[in-house]
C-alpha cells in the first residue's frame, strides 16, 4: 500500500492507494515543518492517521506540502519513516510540485495556485523549471483570496463601492472599521483573516465593481507572473485552489483577455497524484 498526502498549513488529505485504487481517504490536522514541530508532526500521524490505516503496511509515501522546501522536506521525511515504519520510498515535495503532478501528469504545462495565496511555475513533466515568487499577500499574490480579501476591505473602507455594501458587510461579519485594522496589522495570520472574506465577493459577484475587482486581480496575476514564462503564448495554463475554481467563469474571461490558453481547473490535486504515482 502507497499513501499520497496533499497537505496545506490547516490540513492534509491523504490518500491509501492499492494497485491504482483508492481504498481509504482520511484528513489529519495540516503538517507544515515551518510551523511544527517533529514531535507535534508524529503525535498526529499516531493518534489520527496510523488507526485508520488498520494496521496495513505502508511501503512508499509521496507527501506534498506547504513549506516543504529543500532545507525543511528532510524533517518531515523522517518523520514519515520513522512513525509509519515505511519499507521503500519516502518522497516529500512542495505542494507546488503537488500542484503541478497533480494538474499536467508527465506533460509540460504552466501551473497556477490560487488559494489563499498564488503561485506558479512553469513545469517540464518532471520537475519545476521556473517560478516566479509570489511574494506574499503584501507585494504579490494577485489573485489569491488574501488579496481579494485585501482589495475588498480597502474599496468598502474607503467609500468606493457605496455605504449600502459597506453596512452589508460590517454587518454580516459583526465588524467595526477599527476591528478590520486590529485583524489586518496586529493579530496572526491576516491573510488567512482576508482570504475568510472571500464568500462575501462571491455573494456579490452580480456588482458590476466586484466584478472587476476579481477579474483585475486576475489580469494582474497572469500579467505580472505567467506571462513571464518562456513559451507562455504556447503552453496551457493550468489552475489549482478555491479561487480558480469558485471564480472560474471570471478566470476564463482573464486567461482569454491575455491571449492564453486555458489548461484545466481542479480544486485540489489528489486525483491526478494518484494517477501520477499510479
Amino acid at each position: 500500500m502507497i499513501l499520497i498526502a496533499d497537505s496545506g498549513s490547516t490540513k492534509t488529505d491523504w490518500a491509501a492507494v492499492e494497485e491504482g485504487k483508492i481504498i481509504s481517504r482520511i484528513q489529519t490536522k495540516g503538517m507544515n515543518p515551518f510551523f511544527q514541530t517533529e514531535e507535534e508532526m508524529t503525535t498526529e500521524l499516531e493518534n489520527v492517521l496510523l488507526p485508520q490505516l488498520e494496521q496495513k503496511p505502508v511501503t512508499s509515501a509521496y507527501f506534498y506540502g506547504a513549506g516543504c522546501t529543500v532545507e525543511k522536506s528532510p524533517i518531515v521525511a523522517e518523520v514519515l519513516r520513522k512513525t509509519l515504519k515505511i519499507t521503500q520510498n519516502v518522497e516529500v515535495h512542495s505542494d507546488m510540485l503537488g500542484a503541478a503532478r497533480g494538474l499536467c501528469g508527465r506533460d509540460h504545462g504552466i501551473v497556477c495556485i490560487l488559494g489563499t495565496g498564488s503561485n506558479s511555475c512553469l513545469y517540464d513533466g518532471q520537475g519545476l523549471i521556473a517560478n516566479v515568487s509570489p511574494l506574499g499577500f503584501i507585494l504579490g499574490d494577485e489573485g489569491s483570496g488574501a488579496v481579494l480579501g485585501k482589495l475588498l476591505v480597502g474599496d468598502l473602507l474607503k467609500n468606493q463601492l457605496g455605504e449600502d455594501l459597506k453596512e452589508k458587510f460590517l454587518k454580516q461579519y459583526s465588524l467595526t472599521p477599527s476591528e478590520i485594522i486590529d485583524r489586518v496589522y496586529r493579530k496572526p495570520f491576516p491573510n488567512r483573516f482576508l482570504a475568510s472574506l472571500s464568500p462575501f465577493i462571491a455573494e456579490n459577484i452580480h456588482i458590476p465593481a466586484i466584478r472587476k475587482l476579481v477579474k483585475d486581480s486576475f489580469l494582474a496575476f497572469l500579467r505580472r507572473n505567467v506571462m513571464q514564462y518562456d513559451k507562455h503564448q504556447i503552453y496551457k495554463v493550468n489552475f489549482i485552489g478555491s479561487i480558480a475554481y469558485y471564480y472560474k467563469e471570471i478566470l476564463t474571461e482573464a486567461v482569454e483577455e491575455c491571449a492564453l490558453h486555458m489548461g484545466k481547473i481542479m480544486r485540489a490535486p489528489m486525483e491526478g497524484l494518484i494517477e501520477y504515482h499510479n
